[in-house]
């Protein structure tokens, strides 16, 4: 395990602003009331610590009366430990869905906030299946948390509060061994100590591996089902490839990880369950051991010896919370780690953006998107593009062409300010509407319309506007079903969602639209209808296109080829005749 003291500072960092948010009110009133409900049951702990003496004495004393009374006693505590007990569960189910809530509301802002989630994925961060820490992770952090820590404040009250007790049954039930009485003060309660400690050290040496151990649980379960989703994302191609065989075999890899390391839990699990179970069924007896011997010598009666027990209990199962909720702490602190590195993820995502060496994307000037001493790299490193000087001139519809490979698309990132390995600067006017549509356009799963739309929020066109707008991409059969929930990346073919692609931009009216073979899955005929609309429709966009066709020369007025200079590529810029559109 790491050391606790770093192990508490993380913890303390990821669930501290919660309770410093704008639900913090709301927060600190149920943590105040979970907390308070968890006193007051070990309040009525030591109320039937103190009952069992009197009850048990009643009954060695044969005193029908007292039974009576103590019967009805315990009954008026018991039903108010019922009553508490069932608003303590119910609080803290509330807090803990308020603190969820505002957890994954944080996570989804910072993982989505100026693509972090796509530089995280760049970068290859240790932080794999950020949607199993959002959710999953997430919801057992505020669990355990909580769990674990009415446990351990549990443990702390109730060894405050019986340690006097049973310190003081210590001198009414002295230490006798071989018929000889010893005087040993507070012995109950350096034996409970003694025991515990012995038992917490044990549980830690059979079940530390346990942490490494859930972590990886965690990670290849995530792994497994990412991969089966993939599998349902791209059933078609694997259909048409009849890759059922290859993908069987891969997840079935993938799920040998999962029981390899399974089993290893279970091995692990077996050894420390053995060792607590023993532990606890153990400590059952010895407060009888220990005291008997002061009962049978006359010097205490049933009920001390009984309330001794009890206490004996109390302070032991207090002093050894680590041995009973060992397992669940190994489990939390994977749990911990995991968030902990989703957050440094986060924060070395955030950095790269920020960070002076980077790629600078600025608002400066008006006369077209700038493009100054760019040197493009790969993640590794590796150079890719090297543009010391381009503009890309408002109301000039540019094209830019190179081999495949040669780092086209990255540029067009760059230029979006989601590509951060490199150096340069790329000037755009303050305030100007960029869109990129890559070769395969992203629609969210949901209904047409907010497919259509996005990222526009529903409701901002009427159902007329898009009709009219699948009717111009040639889409008009669509017009009917805008209300249809689907899977729309599945059931429309590329060209399909090509148009689609174009029917947003249509909709929307950058200033700048970046068409990243945008219309590549499309006939020529087809290709020049779109380009014909979209100069017809968009006469205020610069339309700026990756192409590899030579018919898209005709709707340029401007061509940029990437051509290799040693181990990059640089921009050749060339500027053909003004476009003629036939």
């Amino acid at each position: 395990m790491n050391g606790i003291g770093a192990t508490l500072k993380t913890v303390w960092r990821i669930a501290a602003p919660y309770f410093r948010s704008e639900d913090k009110v709301a927060g600190w009133v149920l943590l105040a009331s979970v907390i308070g409900i968890e006193l007051a049951t070990v309040a009525i702990d030591v109320l039937l610590n103190q009952w069992r003496n009197r009850f048990y004495n009643a009954l060695q004393e044969h005193n029908w009366d007292n039974f009576v009374y103590e019967l009805g006693y315990f009954t008026v505590i018991v039903t108010i430990f019922i009553a508490i007990a069932v608003y303590q569960l119910y609080l803290n189910q509330w807090l803990q869905i308020r603190w969820r809530k505002w957890m994954t509301g944080r996570y989804l802002g910072e993982w989505l906030s100026n693509a972090n989630h796509y530089r995280m994925q760049l970068q290859g961060d240790a932080a794999d299946n950020p949607d199993q820490r959002i959710t999953d992770d997430v919801k057992l952090f505020v669990d355990r948390t909580l769990t674990l820590g009415l446990g351990l404040l549990n443990s702390v009250v109730t060894l405050v509060s019986f340690v006097v007790i049973l310190w003081g049954l210590s001198d009414s039930a002295p230490f006798h061994l071989f018929g000889r009485e010893i005087a040993i003060p507070g012995y109950l309660v350096w034996s409970a100590l003694i025991y515990a400690i012995l038992g917490t050290w044990l549980t830690h040496a059979i079940g530390w591996p346990l942490v490494g151990l859930d972590y990886r649980q965690q990670q290849y379960e995530a792994d497994f089902r990412f991969n089966l989703v993939r599998v349902r994302e791209n059933s078609e191609q694997i259909a048409l490839l009849h890759g059922e065989g290859a993908e069987r075999q891969r997840l079935m890899s993938k799920f040998g990880q999962v029981v390899e390391n399974w089993m290893g839990i279970m091995s692990r699990t077996k050894k420390i369950t053995a060792f607590t179970a023993s532990y606890a069924q153990a400590s059952q007896i010895i407060p009888y051991v220990l005291v008997a011997p002061a009962y049978f010598a006359n010097r205490t009666q049933l009920g001390g010896m009984m309330q001794a027990a009890s206490a004996f209990l109390s302070v032991q199962g207090a002093l050894s919370f680590f041995v009973s909720a060992y397992r669940q702490l190994a489990e939390w602190q994977a749990i911990v780690d995991r968030l902990d590195g989703f957050e440094t993820a986060i924060g070395r995502a955030q950095s790269l953006k920020a960070a002076a060496n980077s790629i600078q994307v600025v608002a400066a000037g008006d006369g077209g998107v700038t493009i100054n001493d760019l040197r493009l790299q790969l993640p590794n490193g590796t150079s890719l593009i090297h543009a010391p000087g381009l503009t890309l001139r408002n109301g000039e519809r540019t094209l830019f062409t190179g081999p495949s490979g040669s780092g086209k698309s990255t540029l067009f990132r760059a230029i979006a300010g989601i590509w951060p390995f490199g150096k340069g600067t790329v000037s755009i006017p303050k305030g100007a509407s960029l869109m990129m549509l890559p070769q395969r356009p992203y629609f969210p799963v949901g209904a047409l319309a907010s497919a259509i739309t996005y990222p526009a929020k529903d409701g901002s066109y009427t159902d007329a506007q898009l009709a009219d707008v699948l009717k111009l991409v040639g889409l008009p059969a669509l017009a009917s079903r805008l209300a249809e929930e689907g899977h729309w990346n599945r059931t429309l073919s590329l060209g399909e969602q090509q148009r689609l692609g174009i029917a947003r931009a249509l909709l929307s009216a950058p200033q700048y639209l970046f068409l990243d073979e945008a219309t590549a899955s499309l006939d020529e005929p087809s290709e020049d209808q779109l380009y014909r609309l979209m100069v017809d429709k968009l006469p205020g966009t610069t339309i700026i296109s990756i192409g590899h066709r030579s018919t898209l020369d005709a709707f340029h007025q401007r061509k940029v080829a990437l051509a290799r200079s040693g181990e990059q590529f640089a921009l050749g810029d060339t500027e053909p005749a003004p476009a003629r559109l036939p």
